[in-house]
């Protein structure tokens, strides 16, 4: 039943839909009433895929008749037509497959999943994990748009590229656009606009990351060192591989553009949540101490933290009462970690109760063993809930 965490994520999102965030600088317009979003049919598939750098579609279940599912479907066609707006400028085509009448249509495109979104680029086909709102949408759309290999070429975009911490990304040196490049391309075209993947010629800019020739690094979020993806030269497939292997991190934040793929990667059925709120001062300090965690357990492959920002998602405290049908006893504006149960929705939580301090690395790490041993898990949080402060 994990389709009720996806509920509620779907919910949440829909609800956001037009929160575009004022303190990043983000400003959309009112809908301006234009239609740019078409009806895609077996007539016009074709023409609109050969049309456009990049087509995006919407694949649905047809107009419902229940008037509260008929707001929300309005809600999702006002987001692709806002988005269409936004963008108008850019090569950008935006349509929409009902999956009862243009079921030939799907099947030829390759659309299995009803409610995703499609983008389809060249020869490939990318399914939008994100949360469902304009700006977000936006955002996703223009970083396709983008060569899927960025290059650094000096100390000022070395710099850039070092704070990115909370991305999952590669580098990798090369002679120039040879047969290795290519490689390297190929398969950042994968993964694209997921992960991030950079190149350097620059003999300096390979120094200071301490890059050989055709070498690949491999950094994964909040990790202070990269790691070697072994073999030189690479191929295409070694490096897919390696990735493939290797994307889910140790710690991971949610984010609004791979929402969904963040949740639905779950451990054999649960996830470890931690809320942290990065701009409160003790919120800041337990992200600190997650993150010595993450580091000394990073060759764990059976641990993976999601942390929860709730700045980025306000609803979500609320959105959790609704969905467990209880009241939280606990206030998810203030650090806390638990271990939730994605098929059920039960979950168990570290007792935080005391005001003064947080729990140390080591205690955190205890905690984490037990939850990963068994010796605690979200099968006993009817029975404890009221003794230990899980619920």
């Amino acid at each position: 039943m994990q389709h009720m965490w996806l509920s509620l994520l779907s919910g949440l999102c829909l609800h956001l839909v037009f929160l575009c965030s004022a303190e990043e600088g983000l400003e959309f317009p009112n809908f301006d009433g234009k239609d740019r979003v078409m009806d895609i049919n077996e007539r016009n598939y074709k023409k609109a895929l050969k049309r456009y750098d990049l087509l995006c579609l919407f694949y649905h279940e047809p107009l419902p008749a229940n008037k509260g599912l008929q707001k929300r479907f309005q809600m999702t066609e006002l987001v692709l037509e806002l988005t269409a707006q936004v963008l108008e400028n850019k090569d950008i085509g935006f349509g929409m497959v009902d999956s009862q009448k243009d079921v030939k249509v799907a099947r030829k495109l390759g659309l299995e999943e009803v409610g995703s979104l499609y983008v389809f680029k060249d020869d490939r086909v990318i399914e939008f994990d994100g949360e469902l709102s304009a700006d977000t949408l936006v955002e996703f759309l223009l970083d396709v748009l983008e060569d899927p290999v960025e290059m650094i070429n000096n100390a000022m975009e070395v710099r850039a590229f070092e704070r990115m911490e909370e991305d999952i990304r590669l580098i990798g040196y090369f002679k120039g656009e040879d047969s290795y490049f290519k490689a390297f391309q190929e398969a950042s075209e994968r993964f694209q606009p997921y992960i991030k993947f950079f190149a350097t010629f620059d003999k300096s800019v390979a120094k200071h990351l301490s890059l050989k020739m055709n070498e690949v690094n491999f950094y994964e979020p909040f990790m202070e060192e990269p790691a070697i993806v072994p073999g030189r030269p690479l191929s295409e497939i070694d490096i897919v591989e390696y990735v493939t292997q290797h994307r889910r991190a140790t710690l991971r934040k949610l984010r609004a553009e791979n929402i969904f793929e963040t949740w639905e990667d779950d451990m054999d059925g649960i996830h470890i949540v931690a809320f942290a709120e990065e701009e409160d001062p003790d919120g800041y300090e337990f992200l600190e101490i997650l993150k010595d965690v993450a580091r000394d357990n990073t060759n764990n492959p059976e641990l993976s933290i999601v942390w929860i920002d709730p700045d980025d998602f306000p609803l979500v405290p609320s959105y959790f009462d609704h969905l467990l049908g209880k009241t939280f006893k606990l206030d998810l504006f203030r650090p806390q970690i638990g271990v939730v149960n994605v098929t059920d929705a039960d979950s168990v939580w570290l007792d935080m109760s005391n005001d003064e301090d947080l729990p140390t690395a080591e205690e955190l790490e205890d905690w984490i063993e037990d939850v990963l041993s068994g010796r605690v898990n979200t099968e006993d949080d009817d029975e404890s809930a009221d003794d230990n402060g899980n619920f």
